[in-house]
């Protein structure tokens, strides 16, 4: 990934709103970040920070009603996803950006073959004739390691593993080569071991076409292994961001700090209890006026109850948004 490279997607204060019966529930709160080419962005966080929902709507994927993206740009190349309609989403989805979902159960169509789901974005996209697409699924399941490619395209997605599930979505999300790839907690619902080669997996691939990386999930073991930059959400919200070495050795927002206290530490006294982060995220009614983390938070005082704290650079590509001093005091 060449320093200074032009980000391949660029996003600007993103904001989304689920309109409800109970009222409005603020998602996403000015989100802003960047995917250069070649990098993989980990995006990490407890269920309800936002990661996801921030992820879908990019690319429209959220229904509307009742989702709705008040503000903000979602730049690729010199288009604002925000602003080309339905109609240029549907060219973008599949072609340029490909996105893998977490339960490939419920993803894959149950009454379509493994192969004519491959072959469908091919014919679509890129015009290709049944010949060639078939052709080319037979290329991406074998891209993606599945033995035995060529007679497995006529089988459906209850005859294939979990695991082989997942992959088969990958070789979908792939399938037209797209600049960037956006991986939606892809291996969440697999067992340890298949949750290694499907990780073995995106390292090969990413080496071999140097495609731009999201890689959505809650386990900040993967993202130690894979990432190149970690984006830290809570609240809907950006509370840190920066390169993985960084951020892991000098974490500089308290949730942060909890989350990596969290993870289970392979040498230590047997008896040590695990570590968990006291109450639980916020459902925000509005716009956020003070600090998402705050009732949270160990380090929290008065201005955090007054004003949600903006990103602040700390060097070394490194940014957080919070009040307290991570070297001692508050900012």
């Amino acid at each position: 990934m060449p320093d200074g490279a032009t980000p391949v997607l660029d996003v600007k204060d993103l904001k989304t709103v689920f309109n409800t019966r109970s009222g409005e529930v603020h998602a996403v709160n000015s989100v802003s970040f960047d995917l250069k080419p070649g990098e993989l962005l980990g995006v990490v966080g407890e269920s309800g920070s936002g990661k996801s929902v921030t992820m879908m709507s990019l690319l429209g994927l959220l229904p509307s009603p009742p989702a709705e993206v008040r503000e903000g740009s979602v730049m690729l190349g010199d288009r604002d996803l925000l602003k080309i309609g339905e109609d240029g989403l549907r060219k973008v989805r599949g072609r340029e950006v490909g996105f893998v979902f977490q339960d490939p159960m419920t993803s894959l169509n149950p009454v379509f073959t493994v192969g004519f789901q491959i072959a469908e974005p091919l014919r679509k996209h890129l015009g290709m004739s049944k010949a060639q697409a078939r052709d080319r699924s037979v290329e991406l399941l074998e891209l993606v390691g599945i033995p035995d490619a060529r007679r497995r395209l006529g089988d459906y997605p209850h005859q294939f593993s979990g695991g082989m599930r997942q992959r088969v979505m990958i070789a979908i999300a792939l399938a037209c080569d797209p600049k960037v790839l956006i991986a939606d907690e892809p291996t969440t619902a697999l067992d340890v071991t298949i949750q290694a080669q499907i990780l073995e997996l995106v390292k090969e691939l990413r080496h071999k076409l140097g495609m731009a990386i999201i890689w959505i999930t809650h386990d900040l073991g993967v993202i130690a292994g894979i990432a190149d930059r970690v984006m830290v959400m809570y609240g809907g919200q950006v509370a840190e961001q920066g390169p993985v070495r960084e951020v892991f050795s000098n974490p500089a927002h308290p949730y942060t700090r909890a989350l990596l206290q969290t993870m289970p530490k392979l040498h230590g006294a047997r008896e040590a209890k695990l570590r968990v982060i006291e109450g639980q995220p916020p459902i925000l009614g509005r716009h956020p006026t003070s600090c998402p983390f705050m009732a949270r938070c160990a380090h929290a005082f008065d201005r955090c109850a007054r004003e949600n704290p903006v990103r602040r650079d700390i060097g070394t590509g490194h940014d957080v948004a919070c009040h307290w001093d991570h070297r001692g005091g508050t900012a």
